[in-house]
């Protein structure tokens, strides 16, 4: 039997550095000494000291002045910690009406943030706006543009893999503004360009709902159903990135199609003011309006939000049949009223699916994409680190 190549030294340097690294940016900031480096790599002493040595050369490590020494035992133990202020991430959501961004630093903490509304004005608009408001964000983390090791944007539209929207059209076509080429030309940022929903997932797996969950679909519901779908922790994205989409929602009985809950509710809101919804003329109803007179007992409120449960009852039981997840998480701007909305869902849902899925709503608030990106941005240096060139 022909046996490949044996791996050059350069392999083996790399793939230790890989190791090394890693470990350390998984580690307490306190850092590891070498001797607990030896024991999560299984490279020898010498092997690890020379990596870290390195590490530290290239700006991705600091040597600690150790002080878990006993006084009188010898030499005290080298030890190494991660820089998470080797750089900055930036976490982007450009929605329909507005972007967010978020600065974090390596092991994603919120250093900063921003947000800015769209004019109105075409695709140069839009990313003249999304450039505008990453600066203000990097601003108010007391960063500058260099110190960006990697950029990750979420949009309201399906993304394939290679970072493309892959079906511009009617909605979509207000995202396809060439974000990633008209942020990388103006500063030279690494930029991914990523679907809003796949986004969410990744925030709540990492800091929400789905925490310690690998088989998780999360659904923003504000103004237009999207999911984000991880199953065995890796996210789906089907062939053009639309595995999420859920316009086939139309052909589904009792549901009102790809509709989110606070444009259904405005909707049906309004059909109930015609009958006398909480004194409010039909043209005043918002979703906040609907479900504060719910809060107040008003009875055709709540026949609103129990169309409502009946509808994302609907949705939860369409995903948990084709998809079986463990958890679906409701997010979006509407996330806080969707409460109201669980227990009708959860009692519905056994009737409408065999495997009826766990429901909890998102706690992340109107950050969760932008949370998401900055979760994506780190992946991305974490996969690049040794080849990047610290500022």
């Amino acid at each position: 039997m022909r046996k490949g190549p044996a791996a050059g030294p350069h392999v083996v340097r790399l793939a230790n550095a890989e190791a090394v690294l890693r470990r350390l940016r998984e580690a307490p900031e306190a850092g590891l000494t070498a001797t607990e480096l030896v024991d999560a790599t299984g490279l020898s002493r010498a092997t690890v000291i020379a990596v870290g040595d390195d590490l530290v050369r290239r700006g991705w490590a600091i040597g600690l002045d150790p002080e878990r020494a006993e006084a009188g035992r010898g030499r005290p133990p080298r030890t190494f910690a991660f820089r998470a202020d080797a750089g900055v991430v930036l976490g982007l959501d450009m929605g329909a009406g507005k972007t967010t961004a978020l600065v974090a630093d390596l092991r994603g903490r919120t250093l900063g943030s921003a947000s800015g509304a769209f004019p109105g004005a075409g695709a140069a608009g839009r990313v003249d706006t999304v450039s505008a408001t990453a600066l203000a964000a990097l601003a108010a983390a007391g960063t500058r543009p260099g110190r960006v090791l990697a950029a990750a944007a979420g949009v309201a539209a399906p993304v394939d893999r290679d970072g493309r929207i892959a079906t511009p059209r009617d909605f979509w076509e207000q995202f396809d503004v060439g974000l990633a080429e008209g942020l990388r030309a103006r500063h030279g940022w690494p930029v991914i360009l990523e679907n809003d929903a796949n986004l969410a997932a990744l925030a709540e797996q990492w800091r929400g709902a789905a925490q310690g969950v690998d088989d998780v679909a999360v659904v923003l519901a504000g103004e237009r159903l999207g999911a984000g779908l991880l199953e065995s922790g890796r996210l789906l994205r089907g062939r053009h990135g639309g595995a999420g989409e859920l316009s086939f929602l139309r052909l589904v009985e009792g549901a009102a199609g790809p509709h989110g809950i606070g444009q259904l509710a405005r909707a049906w809101g309004a059909e109930a003011a015609a009958g006398g919804l909480a004194g409010l003329a039909p043209a005043e109803v918002t979703a906040e309006a609907v479900f504060e007179a719910a809060r107040d007992g008003d009875p055709g409120a709540l026949g609103v939000l129990a169309r409502l449960a009946e509808h994302m009852s609907r949705v939860v039981a369409v995903l948990g049949t084709l998809l079986n997840p463990e958890l679906v998480v409701l997010g979006g701007a509407v996330a806080g009223a969707a409460a109201a909305l669980l227990p009708g869902i959860r009692q519905e849902l056994p009737r409408l699916t065999d495997t009826p899925p766990r429901v909890e709503v998102s706690a992340l608030g109107g950050d969760a994409v932008a949370l998401g990106a900055v979760r994506r941005a780190l992946d991305d240096v974490a996969d690049r680190a040794l080849a990047i060139e610290l500022p």
